[in-house]
């Protein structure tokens, strides 16, 4: 990989939009599949079990595409005269917001309806609504600024308030909110903060990034291992940071979006380093294989560099395709999901709150009798969902985060 380019390119690669627009149909797709008595490779593997469904897949790739998209960001701010004080800002903001925004959903369903006051359907219901008034990309230039302002404060009151009147337990042992995990957007969140962080602190640096990278998965390996023990203490706010394992994969982006951007390579050779790169990983996520099992639930350096290396090879194809060979067509679906991910992500989470409340069973298809019937239906629901979330941009309605 070259590092010598001084001045890196802004220019966006239709293809990383296109993989980002994919992958998150697939994530609603299995989200929606998640089900008995489809086939098992569509699904999660056990923990226990030496493999990995497409469903393990899906994921990773998310966090790997966001650490493609983050060198980019903090060159546009750059470009538009940010300071890295403001950047700081900016990265701690979005990932306390992911973070809270993923623990206050993982335990919505906790609820206890007599002491909250409503019940968790409604609460997830009214967390939504008010997450998108606060979050929600608004025009900057506008005459309903004021009305926006106003949205926004309502939002932000809401979110408190929901949080305030949470309850769960029992009267003789109420409880809040407790992270036993942090939740697919607390694990985004995590991640982000520690590859945005990097990019920032190394200046850009591809070697700075590639070293970063290099500590996060020796952290996977000894974590695996069992080896980090020591550090118990530490594990229930930064366990996700220690384990090494999903920052390892949000920095796999990271070094091939700031190759991307940085390197003088020629289009077709950045294809075939993805390639290389992709086999690369795989090979080496099987080497690790006789120390260690591909498990998703286990977080294990084989089944990460797996998921690397698949990432990366579906990134070449597409690049190729897309921007070797310009053939764009029927690719707008895609990659107008892929500059819309979190609204794209969460906005099926308000129509199925919405859905859990009507008095009859609209999603029909989700029959554990019927595979072909459920897996024909997740589909069609991912690609509806990739559609609304088009048409709520068209109506200004985008998560910013």
């Amino acid at each position: 990989m070259d590092t010598t380019t001084p001045k890196p390119t802004s220019q966006r690669i239709l293809s990383i939009d296109i993989v980002r627009g994919l992958t998150l149909l697939l994530m609603l797709f299995v989200n929606d599949l998640y089900m008995p008595g489809v086939p098992a490779w569509l699904g999660h593997t056990e923990m226990n079990f030496d493999g990995m469904g497409l469903a393990d897949w899906v994921f990773p790739s998310f966090l790997f595409m966001v650490g493609i998209s983050i060198p980019y960001a903090i060159e546009a701010r750059r470009r538009r005269g940010a300071s890295d004080l403001a950047i700081t800002g900016h990265i701690l903001w979005r990932t306390l917001s992911l973070i809270c925004i993923g623990v206050a959903l993982l335990n919505a369903g906790r609820i206890n309806p007599e002491m909250t006051g409503i019940t968790s359907q409604t609460w997830r219901w009214l967390f939504y609504l008010f997450l998108f008034m606060l979050w929600n990309n608004y025009p900057r230039e506008s005459r309903y600024a004021l009305v926006f302002k106003i949205l926004r404060a309502i939002g932000f009151v809401g979110i408190i308030t929901l949080l305030a009147i949470f309850r769960a337990g029992t009267p003789e042992d109420p409880q809040w909110l407790v992270a036993s995990w942090w939740g697919i957007l607390g694990l985004i969140g995590w991640g982000y903060a520690v590859a945005a962080f990097t990019s920032l602190a190394t200046r850009g640096s591809l070697v700075g990034a590639v070293v970063v990278w290099a500590i996060f998965l020796g952290l996977n390996c000894l974590s695996s291992a069992g080896v980090n023990d020591w550090a118990v203490s530490l594990r229930p706010i930064l366990g996700t940071v220690l384990q090494g394992n999903t920052p390892m994969i949000v920095l796999t982006g990271l070094v091939t979006g700031t190759y991307f951007m940085r390197s003088s390579h020629d289009k077709r050779r950045k294809m075939w380093t993805l390639v290389v790169a992709g086999v690369v990983s795989i090979v080496a996520g099987f080497v690790l294989r006789n120390w260690y099992i591909i498990s998703k639930i286990l977080a294990t350096p084989s089944w990460g560099l797996i998921c690397n290396g698949i990432s990366l090879l579906l990134l070449a194809l597409v690049f190729y395709r897309t921007d070797i060979c310009g053939r764009t067509r029927y690719t707008s679906l895609l990659s107008t999901t892929g500059r819309n991910s979190m609204t794209t992500y969460l906005a099926p989470s308000v129509l199925y709150s919405a859905i859990a409340l009507l008095p009859f069973r609209l999603l029909f298809y989700k029959q554990p009798d019927s595979a072909l019937l459920a897996i024909c239906g997740s589909a069609a629901w991912a690609i509806a969902m990739a559609y609304f979330s088009i048409l709520l941009e068209k109506l200004h309605i985008k998560l910013k985060l």
